[in-house]
């Protein structure tokens, strides 16, 4: 197809537009099997992946689903149905338009599968679902084309894992089904197509016009930055300055917990009533979507938000991005300063605002990497065989199947293409039996395998549990927050399960920006009521917390090494500079180690930046050698670039503490019992369907769900250590919760060269971490005058007082 039907040439020039080259390229590749568009924020990448379809739809009659659209967010898919519903009225197109989330109501469901849209608008999550029903074949039967939106969030993780197991079902289903991958930031275009295409079809990639620079900046405040802490209440004036002068402002943190305070600080500083939201995952759908919806008819100055709206949500008076806090990885901070001036060849405004002292540092590497137009990214793994086990059942839900096609459609996967017929089989018997230690037991006897060779459920209602946990997504248990006194019990959202079981009448707490006090528990349900005369206790939400990316540690250290610093405040290039004179920079190609005396302990601060994750890891192993070599160790803390651990003993010689097998062996004795690997089991038990979350009726809460999941892998790793689930947790826990690899790499970066300097007193690079050794929290205007006090003594004695700030 290389031209468009009259009526949407028409439309296009009603609006003063022509379409763009990369969207012609799209047309013209209509018919190829796999295409995947790169192209900048505002430059019509979504109009452009559905061009093809409208023109198809507008030249002759389709019956029923002609085109899939999935994206990673709910939020998302209702945005794109608005702005596609626009032009398709607009021209008088008989296009029926529906999306199908998590939200849609049931009876919208059912008569979708009966009587499908031509275009449907999902989430990986229920595209799984749909095709888990018998009548998948005839629902999907007429399926031309998917579109794939911002498919670089989704090839990072196991839900990425999961549509492309849902897509290798549907491609069966229809041969000639087309694929299409959008995005605007790619790290590795060559490995998102191959993520992309039917393995071992070629996928084309069509590279638009990236468009002008962002412009990306440093915000400047009256205040320095604290030494340590992550709440940028410094620069509140500042942010208050900014939204001021502009239209509507998007203000990101990389936390949940960390938005809800900033807003608070906000709101309590903003004097003149500016209209003000919060958006992040833990809150009530209802107040998310009150949220968006203020934001489509322009009411609002400013949103704080997290990673709920990093995605293309197209809010076209936003004209400024700010990210609060070291973004920790350039890719998510081009995506999220895309989010700004979303128009082609409009440039992007951005500005960065540290938290701390180190993170001016680290915003500056980040706008370095902007500017070179370099990303960071983590190299795809093969596919995870606890989502392939949830794949096999879903697909025994549909009907009777036989291995051998099963097995052909999964290795069609790009992640999956390297796939064992041995592997497969194994994740085939957990799937049908539980597993050698556990096959005695009735509940885990799932399938069985008919005389013509076909495998089916043992049991045909097993299909309704199984369907009732499909997903991968593994949040922190929550329970509802809801009003007390309120009629029906208003909801205001979530907060983890593990934070409600801290709280006693009569606390306070944030959530939605509002304060609340914590008046009981009532069905797995918190009941609050309003409370605005207390200092909240700060809920731990579950929100992501990000590591430094390893491309961005680099610039990092690159940064250091500098003779000077023209480029930083004046406050940070002279602690950096008093680093220099006091100690060492720390070195790509060495690791260094500070040991130092402070009030009565003795100090040793490793410079490993190998992301927050590894260095807790390393601060676990480090100490345990160090109990085993009589060092008396007391405790540690870590940050991204650093581990800081106290103890009675001095270090004198750190050789034994850094021998890369003693680290491994150590890390293979501490994960064996250890929470760490327990909290992994149950992700991926409950992913690979051996624990059910949701049963009809019931959901489990997190304590139910971590006793039970306690009890089989104490039994799995008692009389089968080798069971499939349990080689599954190793490869998770090291990859994921503890970042082993990551040490592995910082030891093979520095050469296993380690540098000890003996210092006679604290660094300036280790002064934060000793605060971050004292953070507790702060309940008045007393504690605060002390915590204040007791810094200007720690940064005296490591002669940081003279600097400016």
């Amino acid at each position: 197809m290389s031209r468009l039907p009259d009526v949407i040439t028409t439309w296009f020039s009603s609006r003063g537009w022509t379409i763009h080259p990369h969207q012609q390229d799209m047309l013209a590749r209509a018919d190829d099997p796999a295409t995947l568009l790169i192209a900048p924020t505002g430059g019509g990448k979504t109009m452009a992946g559905f061009l093809p379809t409208l023109a198809e739809l507008a030249a002759g009659s389709h019956d029923g689903l002609h085109t899939l659209y999935v994206s990673p967010l709910k939020a998302l898919a209702a945005d794109i149905k608005r702005n596609l519903r626009t032009p398709v009225d607009e021209m008088g197109l008989p296009i029926r338009i529906d999306d199908r989330t998590g939200d849609t109501p049931s009876s919208r469901r059912r008569s979708q599968r009966a009587d499908p849209p031509h275009i449907l608008l999902t989430t990986p999550e229920s595209l799984a679902l749909l095709t888990s029903y018998e009548d998948a074949p005839r629902m999907f039967a007429g399926l031309k084309r998917v579109v794939i939106d911002e498919i670089h969030a989704l090839a990072e993780n196991k839900r990425g894992d999961q549509l492309m197991l849902a897509l290798s079902r549907l491609q069966a289903l229809c041969p000639d089904l087309r694929r299409v991958g959008l995005s605007a930031t790619v790290d590795d275009p060559a490995a998102i197509a191959h993520y992309l295409a039917r393995h071992p079809d070629p996928c084309d990639i069509v590279l638009a016009d990236p468009g002008p620079a962002p412009d990306i900046r440093m915000l400047q405040t009256d205040a320095a930055p604290p030494w340590a802490g992550g709440g940028a209440a410094h620069a509140i004036p500042a942010v208050l300055e900014q939204i001021k002068a502009h239209q509507t402002t998007l203000i990101f943190h990389n936390t949940r917990a960390q938005a809800e305070v900033f807003f608070r600080n906000l709101w309590l500083a903003n004097d003149d009533g500016l209209p003000i939201g919060i958006h992040h995952g833990s809150l009530d759908r209802a107040q998310r979507e009150r949220v968006e919806a203020a934001m489509v008819r322009n009411e609002l100055r400013a949103v704080v938000c997290t990673g709920s709206l990093d995605l293309g949500i197209d809010w076209g008076n936003v004209d400024l991005v700010i990210q609060i806090g070291a973004p920790k990885n350039v890719k998510r901070l081009v995506q999220r300063i895309g989010r700004a001036n979303h128009r082609y060849n409009a440039p992007s405004k951005a500005l960065l605002v540290p938290a701390n002292r180190f993170e001016v540092v680290e915003c500056q590497a980040a706008l370095q990497a902007v500017e070179a137009g370099t990303l960071d990214g983590t190299p795809r793994t093969h596919g995870p065989r606890d989502v392939l086990c949830q794949h096999i059942l879903i697909r025994a839900c549909a009907g009777p199947f036989c291995a051998e096609t099963l097995f052909a459609e999964i290795t069609s996967v790009g992640a999956y293409s390297a796939l064992s017929r041995e592997e497969f089989d194994d994740c085939l018997a957990f799937c049908a039996t539980g597993g050698y230690a556990l096959q005695a037991y009735d509940q885990w006897q799932r399938l069985l395998q008919r005389p013509d060779g076909q495998w089916q459920l043992r049991d045909p209602r097993a299909a309704r549990r199984i369907r009732m946990n499909i997903g991968t997504i593994q949040d922190a248990d929550l329970v509802k927050v809801r009003l007390k006194r309120s009629r029906g019990g208003k909801p205001l959202g979530e907060i983890e399960e593990s934070f409600a079981a801290t709280l006693s009448a009569g606390d306070t707490f944030l959530i939605g920006g509002q304060i609340v006090r914590y008046e009981g528990l009532r069905e797995m349900t918190v009941e609050v009521s309003r409370n605005a005369s207390k200092t909240p206790k700060v809920a731990v939400f579950s929100g992501t917390k990000f590591a430094t990316s390893t491309q961005l540690s680099d610039r990092i250290l690159t940064i250091l090494k500098q003779d000077s610093w023209p480029d930083l405040p004046p406050h940070t290039a002279q602690w950096l500079e008093l680093q220099r004179s006091v100690s060492q920079m720390p070195r790509r190609g060495e690791l260094l180690l500070e040991s130092f005396p402070f009030k009565g302990r003795e100090y040793l601060c490793v410079y490993g930046f190998a992301g927050r994750n590894a260095m807790q890891t390393l601060g676990l192993l480090l100490t345990k050698r160090m109990e085993e070599l009589g060092l008396d160790p007391l405790g540690f803390v870590a940050t991204d670039y650093a581990t800081l651990i106290w103890g009675l003993e001095e270090i004198t010689d750190a050789e034994p503490l850094f021998d890369a097998q003693a680290l491994r062996d150590g890390l293979d004795g501490w994960l064996a019992g250890n929470a760490v690997m327990k909290r992994s089991f149950r992700a991926v038990a409950t992913i690979a369907g051996l624990i059910e979350r949701n049963t009809p009726g019931q959901r489990k809460s997190g304590r139910q769900a971590t006793f039970s999941s306690d009890i089989l892998y104490d039994t799995l790793r008692k009389y089968d250590p080798d069971h499939l689930l349990m080689q599954i947790t190793r490869q998770e826990a090291l990859s994921g919760l503890v970042d082993f690899g990551r040490i592995e790499e910082m030891l093979a970066r520095t050469r296993g060269r380690t540098r000890l300097l003996r210092l006679d007193r604290i660094s300036p690079l280790a002064a934060p971490l000793l605060l971050e050794v004292g953070k507790v929290p702060v309940k008045g205007a007393a504690q605060e005058k002390l915590l204040k006090r007791e810094t200007e003594e720690m940064m005296r004695r490591a002669g940081l007082t003279d600097l400016p700030g």
